[in-house]
């Protein structure tokens, strides 16, 4: 079960790699060098907008934090990194936890009051995941404090999987799309199998590793190979994400 584990991880590391890429060979270069407008010249829902100071400055701190964040929560990941360098993983801990609750922020601001969005109820499932990254943040960092590790390890691997909503959800469209030919999928994100994939995009990944925590607390080798299945299952439908996003989103950027 634990090998599992660490292949899916793997293959997570791998497209989220890609994505740390993606972002700072496209809006990293751009941004450094002032080209705002740059942006756009990858399809966004709403990036670059003359004369919206305050929106501009808000997208590229909510981008350009997202590198940081994602790389910071697969280091928080790697055992031999917790056991060797702890303080480093403290420290790199209230980094990830400090980002995670700007960008939660941002993102419901960028949402609502800059209406980032395609539709209503994309609006709404970005919402429902920003708010479980503010309760699971918070939650991770209050059992820090209080020394219960055990807890804390459990709602930091919590936050992690909701703080990569974005990248599941990219991960998610790309398999399903890849898997079935775009069925019940629109532009708008409105039909019917994007609404389900909004909300499973967090969802799904919180009950998958709430099977994994258990399973590995229970003393039924049955429920342990079941589990073990279920991670390959997961690892595949991750890695044919990946690769659709690798292929099909981001691919001028791997080059």
């Amino acid at each position: 079960m634990r090998r599992s584990g660490l292949i899916w991880f793997l293959v997570a590391a791998i497209g989220q790699g890609a994505f740390i890429w993606m972002i700072l060979a496209h809006f990293g270069q751009r941004t450094l060098v002032g080209d705002f407008a740059g942006w756009n010249d990858k399809p966004l829902i709403k990036g670059y907008v003359a004369g919206d100071d305050a929106g501009n400055l808000m997208f590229a701190v909510h981008v350009l934090l997202a590198a940081i964040v994602t790389l910071g929560g697969l280091m928080q990941l790697i055992p031999a990194l917790r056991r060797r360098a702890p303080g480093l993983h403290r420290w790199n801990g209230r980094v990830f936890l400090v980002t995670a609750i700007i960008m939660a922020l941002g993102g419901l601001w960028l949402t609502w009051g800059r209406e980032t969005y395609l539709s209503l109820i994309s609006a709404v499932a970005v919402s429902v995941d920003g708010v479980l990254i503010l309760v699971f943040a918070a939650l991770a960092w209050r059992t820090a404090l209080r020394r219960d590790f055990e807890a804390h390890r459990r709602w930091a691997m919590r936050t992690f999987l909701v703080v990569n909503g974005v990248w599941f959800l990219r991960v998610a469209l790309m398999a399903w799309a890849i898997a079935t030919g775009g069925l019940g999928m629109n532009q708008s994100l409105s039909g019917p199998a994007d609404v389900v994939l909004q909300f499973c995009a967090y969802l799904l990944p919180l009950a998958v590793l709430e099977a994994y925590l258990r399973a590995g607390r229970s003393g039924d080798p049955a429920v342990k190979r079941l589990t073990a299945a279920g991670m390959i299952l997961a690892t595949a439908v991750t890695a044919l994400g990946v690769f659709g996003t690798v292929a099909f989103m981001w691919g001028p950027y791997m080059i």
